[in-house]
């Protein structure tokens, strides 16, 4: 068996990485993209290795000729690179196609061994490697039959964006037969030349054959098996996160990211905290149904979405301002304050890292759940002299809750000490207490000192409109915030959706009280683990102590190297105390790290 590699574009999209060098030279955490194709085609012990050269040509090979690569290499130019495709390209190989067995790669794919060994080890002769549609996907997509025969080739006219769960995406690489080269591949490839020209692809060649009542090709899918195609800078930003030789580093390269994950192949992030159960189907349909007038048209401005905020929440709209998601409100609220601030330690990082640290007072719970009361808030901060007091409810990690109750005893005596005090609300809805908001207009009206931040990507599971409310019993500080974030601060989506939030409310309602079931019964399968010691929480997560040999930081590379669930380390933000966050999911994802943590605690 032999290797045809395309290498001969030139790689536009990747702009100055290619000004001067072939798409394939171009490095994936300091090692080129051809560097890495050759050591794996090096270990299949192959007749020869054929490049299709054009774009810096010369360079290429120079390069590669300072490799230690054994497997006889040739090269074949392609002198006209910038006026054709790679049906061109290919065309040029067609002799060597004909001579023996052929694995045809294109030089811009980076992949995990495991690609070409389930390739080779396939007894079938001709095969089309596919992997299952996922949105970061774009080129060449089939349909398949049950027995992997190729049923259509879906081009971008053909394409429909809600069948895509019937998709398979080509991964360019092939396994053509000798007699397949011979009888169909070659044949069709000179028609299909002379009759459309060359510049064209060899994917159609392939369309044609498919036609036939005997073609030969079958699909081979994928099962979990890594790859990615490179194309522009953002692929290269994900390829050399997907594959840090370094799992360290790729933990760190992750968590960078902050979201962005749908890009990644099949991971699950246990890391972002959504609601797992909202919203419903028949919502998501009539904001689809939307899109297009969404697109095209302006938001509305700050009046309108507060009003929208203030019919949805009950209060007036001079008490409530809506941001682009909480982070925006936070900064523009912590930028006010010019005193001591009182927050709680561990915490949701995004107060106190928008506060000067020598004017932060920091109490940290002394018990080993870290859960604390408004008794003991009011018992440390009691003397500080603070000017503000900073608590979120449920907390971020601990999931540490304070009974509303209680925060109303806090509210009065924030207010007796002429203290202004920062509720956090974002995740209330998910405790048990089914009643637990102070984002109620009588408990505004009663305290000016008053200010309440929620996070509606959080309980309402839409992080991607970037939604968060701020409600005050401050109107002069909410119409100065108003009049400081920019006047389209949100988008259409997010104004369209809080517009339609109110008929879904028993939804809504609904969902929470699957969601407390299914948090329920995570923490108690937590707790059934050896060497873990899950917290009693009332938020959508559940920090875990991690106990025994294997570190909480350990366990989060194991998860995202091996079973590609990605968990958040706690050890960072509690003095190196061994601790994950860990978001609750449905049931099926949630078993499926369930499984995970099991299969790899017992081993330890």
């Amino acid at each position: 068996m032999q290797a045809i590699i395309l290498a001969a574009g030139m790689g536009k999209r990747l702009k100055d990485l290619t000004k001067n060098n072939t798409k394939c030279m171009v490095k994936v955490n300091g090692e080129a993209l051809i560097d890495r194709t050759l050591g794996q085609l090096e270990r299949l012990h192959l007749s020869r290795i054929v490049i299709v050269v054009g774009y810096e040509g010369d360079k290429l090979i120079d390069h590669i000729s300072t490799l230690s690569i054994q497997t006889p290499i040739c090269y074949i130019n392609n002198p006209v690179y910038d006026k054709t495709n790679n049906i061109y390209s290919l065309s040029l190989a067609k002799d060597y196609l004909v001579k023996e067995d052929t694995l045809l790669l294109e030089s811009d794919i980076i992949f995990e061994d495991d690609v070409l060994r389930v390739l080779v080890e396939d007894p079938r002769e001709t095969l089309a490697l596919v992997d299952k549609y996922e949105s970061w996907m774009d080129g060449t997509c089939m349909r398949l039959g049950e027995d992997g025969s190729i049923k259509q080739f879906v081009s971008s006219k053909e394409f429909v964006f809600h069948e895509t769960g019937e998709y398979y995406k080509t991964v360019n690489i092939y396994k053509f037969g000798r007699h397949f080269s011979e009888t169909h591949y070659v044949p069709f490839l000179d028609a299909y030349q002379k009759a459309l020209g060359e510049n064209e692809y060899y994917e159609q060649v392939l369309r044609v054959i498919t036609m036939l009542e005997d073609p030969e090709i079958k699909a081979k899918p994928l099962e979990g098996q890594l790859w990615y195609e490179i194309d522009d800078i953002q692929d290269l930003d994900i390829a050399s996160s997907l594959f840090a030789s370094d799992t360290d580093q790729k933990v760190s390269m992750m968590m960078s990211r902050y979201g962005g994950y749908w890009r990644y192949p099949r991971m699950l992030d246990f890391c972002y905290l959504v609601n797992p159960y909202f919203p419903p189907q028949r919502m998501m349909d009539e904001m689809k149904a939307g899109f297009e007038k969404l697109v095209t048209h302006y938001p509305s401005g700050m009046y309108v979405n507060s009003l929208l905020a203030a019919k949805n929440f009950g209060v007036h709209q001079e008490n409530i301002l809506v941001g682009n998601g909480a982070a925006e409100l936070i900064k523009a609220l912590m930028e006010r304050f010019s005193g001591r601030i009182g927050f709680v330690r561990p915490t949701f990082e995004e107060y106190p890292n928008r506060y000067e640290e020598e004017k932060s007072v920091l109490y940290l719970p002394g018990s080993p759940d870290y859960a604390y009361t408004a008794e003991d808030l009011m018992k440390f901060f009691d003397d500080k002299e603070i000017q503000g007091l900073v608590v979120v409810n449920p907390d971020n990690p601990s999931g540490n809750y304070i009974c509303k109750a209680d925060i109303l005893r806090l509210i009065a005596w924030t207010k007796e000490k002429g203290i202004e005090l920062v509720i956090d609300e974002s995740f209330v809805d998910f405790a048990d207490e089914e009643d637990g908001t102070i984002i109620v207009q009588e408990i505004l009206d009663a305290n000016i000192h008053l200010h309440v931040i929620k996070s509606i990507s959080k309980s309402y599971g839409v992080p991607g409109l970037r939604l968060g409310i701020l409600a005050s019993g401050d109107l002069r500080l909410v119409e100065e915030l108003k009049k400081d974030v920019a006047i389209w601060n949100i988008n259409s989506f997010g104004e369209f959706y809080m517009q339609i939030m109110e008929k879904y409310k028993r939804d809504y309602v609904n969902a929470l009280a699957l969601f407390r079931e299914e948090r329920t019964r995570f923490w108690e399968l937590l707790g059934e683990i050896d060497g873990l010691r899950p917290i009693p929480s009332q938020a959508n997560y559940v920090m875990v102590e991690v106990k025994g040999r294997v570190t909480s930081h350990q366990l989060t590379k194991i998860m995202l190297h091996k079973y590609n669930l990605l968990i958040k380390d706690l050890s960072g933000k509690m003095q190196g105390k061994q601790y994950l966050r860990l978001a609750v999911r449905n049931r099926e994802d949630n078993d499926k790290l369930l499984d995970a943590l099991k299969a790899e605690l017992m081993r330890s």
